[in-house]
């Protein structure tokens, strides 16, 4: 599933980092912790590599 906004982008870059062992998994925060939970690195992945390029820096709320 692609990211719909570059802060989600970044927060899944910074999970699937955590959970490749790049990054200590107790910096994480918000998003990017639960992230790392419940997603598999597999979509981690996906969503880490989405490009921003049109996105909005943060997704509309309706």
């Amino acid at each position: 599933m692609p990211a719909k906004s570059k802060a989600q982008q970044m927060a899944a870059g910074a999970a699937l980092s955590a959970k490749r062992g790049e990054r200590k998994a107790s910096t994480l925060k918000g998003a990017s912790k639960s992230m790392a939970k419940s997603m598999s690195e597999t979509e981690l992945k996906k969503m880490a590599s989405t490009s921003q390029k049109g996105k909005p820096q943060h997704k509309s709320k309706s």
